[in-house]
């Protein structure tokens, strides 16, 4: 029975440098033995001269470790697969050499890592010094975007942003510091990579990416990276890359789970083909109103980055074709395989949309808000009706949690998952005023409430916060 093994990076080269190799064998112990009868110069590297696996290997089948059983007799069925898992550690530097090289001494010096790999050597260092990519965005995603892409000697990087440095930033923004509160995110995020790396170029773009100005960036740089956080800008990302022919590197994360993918390129699908519409607005809050784990944008970014670096020098197997799904409360990871829709309307054979269309629209964004600005109040005209003893209700739609760090006085918590099950325990002859974090999801509160014959409606402009901002300090903001 033939069986494939997996053969770890540290070994290939005592394989021909091959991945895999397919021997005979019933057991693991057969398929190790005739492993190491056709490749010699393995057998030193992994049996100790009385003949036991090395302490410093194991053995799995499939994914189970088979180290600490009865190898000889571990039995083998059809389609197993056994890998190979040595320990590893840091290399030694390259050796000097006295022939002219196409990257300075000090790149040398600090790329040296790279350039003793043999996936990476002096070529791929130069490729990936004479490569160019576009950030979107210099938030979760963004910020272990840049500092690894900048470690690695990608010689220019351009970052589109337009916010400014906020302290709910910093539990996962990384690229950014407490000292850098206030400060625009571009200048942070351009102090903090030049730090890191000196001897790369880096271009800022303060301006929000619209339908306008999405082909004439993305057309200078060889891949985009989409660190995005919102719909709009998801899809507006997703068309331009497939009308300019660039890579989209995504990346999605809520809450603890995360997603990343390589779209729009030549023969992969594209974004919509993986989503041809987005949900209905209000539906899947952001990660502002739903919260993410700090630790989950440096997961999913880093594995941004990693698939920037392998399309650069052009090596594995970048994902294309493949939704790769993380889970941090499980620590699990699944591929999923995708196929490029034929009907696709921006990469398909009859493609429709030959330049970026309106976003806000399509995402559903300008019908959410219709109608929404006489019902707005502002924080102020909310404490004069507090202080004027005026009779209405005050609900907070916001999660139990959020309830716990902040909430105003006389208030009613109904979250808004729950609000559409919950109407009994309002009445339509009461005024309500409506409040959240930010004012988002009290809003799409005030659509249900409408469609169940509510009328007498407000909504608190700007949620708690604003309220913390502008009339009570002591207001805990988040």
């Amino acid at each position: 029975m033939s069986v494939k093994i997996l053969i770890p990076t540290p070994l290939r080269g005592f394989v021909g440098g091959a991945s895999e190799v397919e021997v005979e064998g019933r057991t693991v112990g057969d398929a190790l033995q005739r492993l190491v009868e056709r490749h010699g110069q393995l057998k030193k590297h992994l049996y100790a001269e009385d003949g036991k696996l090395r302490s410093f290997v194991n053995v799995y089948v499939n994914d189970e470790d088979v180290r600490y059983l009865s190898q000889g007799a571990t039995a083998l069925a059809e389609k197993d697969v056994v890998s190979i898992v040595p320990s590893v550690a840091g290399g030694a530097g390259p050796p000097a050499t006295a022939t002219p090289l196409p990257l300075s001494a000090e790149e040398i010096r600090r790329y040296s890592r790279h350039l003793i790999m043999p996936e990476v050597g002096l070529q791929g260092q130069v490729k990936l010094k004479q490569a160019s990519v576009l950030l979107i965005g210099a938030g979760g995603l963004g910020s272990p975007l840049a500092l690894y892409l900048a470690a690695a000697g990608v010689g220019r990087i351009g970052i589109v942003d337009f916010d400014v440095v906020d302290e709910s930033n910093l539990q996962r923004q990384i690229i950014h510091g407490t000292s850098d509160v206030g400060r625009p995110k571009l200048d942070s995020a351009r102090a903090r990579l030049r730090e890191v790396n000196p001897l790369i170029e880096i271009e800022t773009y303060e301006t929000r990416l619209t339908s306008e100005n999405a082909i004439d960036l993305f057309r200078t740089y060889d891949i985009v990276a989409d660190g995005t956080d919102n719909f709009p800008t998801r899809y507006l990302v997703n068309d331009a890359c497939v009308l300019t022919g660039k890579p989209n590197v995504y990346g999605s994360i809520f809450r603890f789970e995360g997603q990343a993918s390589v779209f729009a390129t030549e023969g992969g699908p594209c974004y919509r083909c993986l989503y041809p519409e987005p949900p209905p607005a209000g539906l899947v809050p952001s990660c502002a109103e739903g919260g993410v784990l700090g630790v989950l944008p440096g997961i999913v970014g880093t594995i941004q980055a990693a698939e920037v670096i392998k399309l650069i020098l052009g090596a594995g197997a970048p994902l294309i074709g493949r939704l790769l799904l993380f889970d941090a409360l499980a620590m699990s990871f699944r591929t999923l395989k995708l196929r490029k829709d034929p009907g696709c309307p921006v990469c398909g054979p009859n493609a429709t949309i030959r330049k970026p269309i309106d976003y806000e629209a399509f995402c559903g964004i300008e019908a959410e808000l219709t109608g929404a600005g006489e019902l707005e109040l502002a924080p102020t005209e909310l404490k004069s009706m507090i202080v004027g003893r005026e009779d209405f209700v005050l609900l907070d739609v916001r999660e139990p949690q959020e309830w716990d760090i902040s909430r105003l006085p006389g208030a009613t918590l109904i979250p808004l998952s729950r609000l559409p099950y919950a109407l009994g325990e309002l009445s339509t002859a009461d005024p309500i005023v409506a409040y959240c974090r930010s004012g988002i999801r009290s809003r799409k509160a005030l659509q249900i409430l409408q469609d169940n014959g509510f009328r007498k409606l407000r909504n608190l402009t700007g949620g708690i916060n604003a309220w913390a901002e502008t009339v009570d300090p002591s207001v805990p903001r988040y």
